[in-house]
């Protein structure tokens, strides 16, 4: 019996070919997708290894408008939805459509994000040894595994007894008992008990140093303390180890063990509400991931958190204050933010006069070298998000993207240029940090 029973897919593991379409299918009895992944493949290879290898054995289901409201109103109260697209929330919806109806209902699910507790009890289900098989079924997210009991084990300390001689046999069972006892008092005097503490020869070794040579020289003090410690996993650095394995998130399945429906994606923001819903999500090793780990972005002002991490200004109070932070979510659902013990916010360059502006510099009718202070920088100067300046440094973004030609005979390199530009081609915020710099003391 393959260990999974259905694995949701979505257009990521398929581009990627990670895992291949070969383990998918050896290790699952059903491969399912909505009909929108397969429109977003357009790669010829890949398209062309989906069309031979996987469409033959890919069945292709839309969800139930019930459950898309569901994961649409769960991803909003994550945070999540602004990054998620339509494909994606469909995935979503489908692997907790499959979920409910192969394990009967949402018990084992969560409804809210930080829910501690599941959504109830484990319905009750009829027994299994009617038809003289014994089958065990783990469900990941169980506590215990139920498995029927067939029958007594041979050698069992408690015996039933029935019928009218009842009364007799148990006599018979007690004389036995006792007797048996009885001989095993009378073996256990026969045994002559020596003393415990090892007869050492005229030469002051002991036996058992006789038959092992000469003893190791033992290490003393901090040496033996360090040479215990060193590579042992204990309960103080545990925490330490799992964090320098990359592969301690994730968790094989078991070969005894049955896998419903689990998930298979790249994306972080559906990995973060599969873990909160309590869907299972798998690697592309297929092994069960426990817990991820990513990087978003929080405000140092008002402690919004973001998820897209494309922006430069905080949409709540529009500043552009927002730091770069480490995340985690874990198989209970609670997602943790890990901050800097002793984060201090760096004010250089916030603090400066602005240029006192200049006409026609706005419509750039008055050249570079005039206006702005000195230098010229304080022209297209950006403070928020709002401004036009941004925008218009957006839109050249998108532009310059598109219109550079490698193959163009005149193109040159930036590193040659020395047009280096900001970090993934987005606009300077304010002047600068050496702002300060330029002014004479």
């Amino acid at each position: 019996m393959k260990p999974i029973r259905t694995i949701v897919l979505d257009a990521g593991p398929i581009l990627r070919n990670d895992p291949a379409v070969a383990t998918v299918i050896a290790k699952s009895e059903n491969v399912i997708t909505v009909p929108s992944v397969l429109s977003e493949i357009r790669d010829h290879n890949a398209r062309l290894r989906v069309e031979t290898m996987l469409k033959p054995f890919l069945t292709i289901r839309s969800p139930r408008p019930q459950s898309l409201r569901f994961v649409v109103d769960f991803a909003r109260k994550s945070g999540d939805f602004s990054v998620l697209s339509r494909t994606d929330l469909e995935i979503l919806a489908l692997t907790y459509e499959l979920e409910c109806e192969y394990n009967g209902g949402d018990w084992r699910l969560r409804k809210t994000p930080g829910q501690k507790n599941q959504n109830g009890t484990r319905p009750s289900k009829k027994s299994a040894a009617e038809d003289g098989q014994v089958r065990k079924v783990i469900e990941v997210g169980d506590a215990m595994p139920e498995v029927p009991i067939a029958s007594e084990p041979p050698g069992s300390a408690s015996v039933q007894l029935w019928g009218s001689n009842a009364q007799d046999e148990q006599k018979t069972c007690a004389s036995m008992e006792v007797s048996g006892a009885d001989q095993a008092s009378t073996a256990m005097g026969d045994l002559k008990i020596e003393d415990e503490a090892p007869q050492s020869d005229p030469e002051g070794k002991s036996e058992e140093q006789q038959f092992e040579g000469a003893p190791e020289e033992q290490p003393s003090g901090a040496d033996a303390e360090s040479s215990d410690s060193e590579g042992w996993i204990t309960p103080s650095n545990i925490k330490e180890h799992q964090a320098k394995n990359p592969s301690a998130s994730m968790m094989p399945i078991s070969e005894d063990s049955i896998l419903q429906v689990a998930c298979i994606t790249t994306d972080f923001a559906m990995q973060n509400v599969l873990l909160q819903i309590g869907l299972n999500l798998l690697s592309p090793s297929l092994q069960r991931i426990r817990n991820i780990r990513t990087y978003i972005l929080r405000c140092h002002a008002c402690f919004q958190q973001v998820k897209d991490t494309s922006k430069q200004f905080c949409p709540r109070c529009g500043k552009p204050t927002l730091t770069r932070v480490s995340c985690s979510t874990n198989q209970k659902g609670e997602f943790r933010i890990h901050l800097k013990k002793n984060m201090q916010w760096n004010h250089r360059g916030d603090r400066y006069s602005i240029p006192k502006p200049v006409p026609g510099s706005a419509n750039g009718k008055v050249g570079q070298a005039k206006g702005g202070g000195k230098g010229g920088w304080g022209q297209e100067l950006i403070l928020t998000e709002d401004q036009k300046e941004y925008r218009r440094a957006m839109n050249g973004k998108s532009a310059s993207k598109t219109a550079k030609d490698l193959m163009d005979e005149d193109y040159l390199p930036s590193l040659l240029t020395g047009n280096r530009g900001r970090p993934g081609g987005r606009p300077k915020i304010g002047a600068g940090r050496n702002i300060n710099a330029k002014k004479v003391r």
